[in-house]
């Protein structure tokens, strides 16, 4: 039989996928080349053959490791957003936290160790990997252990300048190495703004007498400021305006299957820390679903006095909302637990922890769990760690004057960051 031209072949592609498919098949099971067609030119891949898809060998794409490197002392959704940008360089954020010893040698006592800082930044739904006890600066033994040994491609940082003691930009090397990526600074909050904020809070409430700050407990006189006066004085500390995009930057769009197990924890959840983190990976543990209800200001200035919450509603609703355990929040939950509520959401198991901070103002008559327990489906949890918003507020205190000195170096250097501000595009 002999061929005049190769248009069998075409025609056998149009009329009968199946055929040819069956022949190219059999050849590549027997070993045969192409030549055993008698010369034909048998087309090359890619033809999708119906039921086994392109034949051709893919080539899988190099995932894009991006680095962050910070202090995460007294984590907030600052911090929580540029972990967020930083992920959308690339396919897997990996995130170095540096040292207490690093710390302490360049900015002065660290609020928390680095082991919870390690346990906060781990919480973060857009982690994949953290490097602990990385050095304050950026050195050419550190770039090299970043490039070689965890295949980083990019480092990132935000667009404020990162000044080193001795003057010299913290990232030249990663720039001049063609590694450096850039992301905008969230703007309305700093470590440096939250600590001031405590420390004003601190003043203003006669917390420190002359050089001595012991606590932040709150004072019987507290009680004869009303919830109006105290959302005004945590309005007029926070810089934050909050946005619909960010709460949907934050939000997982998530609702759980009719089935679904939900459970439900709620809370200040005040000075974002390790102890919220992994009492919601607990709750979460018991369910398909966590909801999370968050107290309005006007509640915890009710429940706490009029120097909390020291983080607004909205500032608190990022924090909770970054944390890899959270599927859904209530932006300003009800300090009762009703059967509406609980209905409504179709909770199957309330929660609570057995670390949360005193409320000097409960007479013990009324009870915020009284109804899901009267159901059967309220559960106390054992918190994994003795911390709460007081405690961490009182560690700034106790080392007031350290603070003092280091927000004043920051402060003046936030100065000049927002005196030559200019736009920057986030995403």
């Amino acid at each position: 039989m002999e061929y005049g031209s190769n248009n069998w072949i075409r025609d056998g592609v149009c009329l009968s996928p199946h055929l040819l498919g069956g022949i190219l098949l059999t050849a590549a099971l027997v070993g045969l080349s192409t030549g055993y067609l008698g010369g034909v030119g048998v087309p090359s891949v890619p033809f999708k053959l119906p039921g086994l898809g392109i034949l051709k060998k893919r080539k899988h794409k190099k995932r894009v490791r991006v680095f962050i490197d910070g202090c995460f002392d007294l984590m907030h959704y600052g911090h929580a957003n540029a972990l967020r940008q930083a992920k959308s360089l690339g396919d897997e954020l990996v995130v170095g936290v540096i040292g207490d010893e690093g710390i302490l040698a360049n900015k002065g006592p660290p609020v928390f160790s680095v082991e919870e800082r390690l346990a906060l930044v781990r919480g973060l739904k857009w982690v994949d990997e953290v490097i602990p006890n990385i050095p304050y600066s950026l050195t050419k033994q550190l770039m090299e252990t970043l490039l070689n040994e965890h295949q980083i491609d990019y480092i990132v940082h935000g667009d404020d300048p990162c000044i080193l003691p001795d003057g010299t930009d913290g990232y030249a090397l990663a720039k001049k190495a063609g590694r450096y990526k850039q992301i905008k600074r969230t703007e309305g909050v700093s470590s440096t703004d939250i600590v001031g904020r405590i420390l004003s809070t601190g003043k203003d409430t006669r917390f420190c007498e002359g050089n001595s700050c012991p606590t932040l407990h709150v004072g019987i006189s507290d009680r004869e400021h009303s919830p109006k006066e105290s959302w005004t004085k945590v309005a007029h500390l926070s810089n934050f305006l909050p946005t619909s995009r960010r709460i949907l930057q934050f939000s997982n769009d998530k609702v759980p299957a009719p089935d679904a197990l939900v459970v439900y924890i709620d809370g200040a959840f005040d000075l974002f820390h390790a102890g919220h983190v992994e009492i919601l990976q607990i709750a979460r543990q018991l369910g398909d679903f966590l909801l999370v209800g968050i107290y309005t200001d006007q509640t915890v200035s009710k429940l706490r006095g009029a120097q909390y919450p020291l983080m607004n509603l909205h500032e608190r609703t990022l924090s909770v909302l970054s944390c890899r355990y959270v599927d859904e929040a209530i932006i300003g939950a009800p300090w009762e637990v009703t059967k509406d509520m609980i209905i409504t959401f179709n909770v199957s198991l309330v929660v609570h922890g057995t670390v949360s901070e005193p409320n000097p103002y409960s007479n013990g008559e009324t009870d915020p769990y009284a109804i899901p327990k009267r159901m059967g489906i309220f559960r106390i949890l054992d918190s994994p760690r003795d911390i709460s918003t007081s405690s961490v507020a009182e560690r700034i205190v106790a080392n007031h004057q350290s603070f003092m000195r280091r927000n004043a170096k920051k402060v003046e250097s936030e100065k000049k960051y927002y005196e030559g501000k200019a736009y920057v595009s986030e995403d």
